[in-house]
């Protein structure tokens, strides 16, 4: 049960933290923000194209995104991906080893007698 929630809020985190990246990165809904991270990208994607920046490009791309927000599909795939990855990092604990019964020890644990 504890994986399924863990799952579940991955897939949440996933989903909404794209936007929220996105937007700090600098690729929002009015446009490509001045001085950001977005601005610096769209600059040099625009000189290693000769002055324009290509259609489908990362930075396209990006910017579709920032401004008119994943499709429908697209959340659902991150929110697949966000759960994935949530169910394995959330189950990655591993228990401790129980201890040995009371009174049940090893011959080997027991210090030699020695005859004299």
């Amino acid at each position: 049960m504890q994986r399924a929630a863990v799952a579940a809020v991955g897939g949440v985190i996933a989903v909404v933290s794209v936007p929220v990246v996105l937007g700090a990165m600098g690729f929002t809904s009015a446009g490509i923000a001045a001085s950001s991270v977005a601005a610096k990208m769209m600059s040099a994607a625009a000189i290693s194209n000769g002055g324009g920046v290509a259609a489908g490009s990362l930075v396209a791309t990006l910017q579709s995104v920032g401004a008119a927000g994943l499709s429908t599909s697209s959340n659902i795939l991150l929110a697949c991906v966000g759960s994935t990855f949530g169910a394995l990092l959330g189950g990655s604990k591993k228990k401790p080893p129980s201890p040995p019964p009371a009174g049940s020890e090893d011959a080997g644990d027991q210090p030699e007698k020695k005859d004299s």
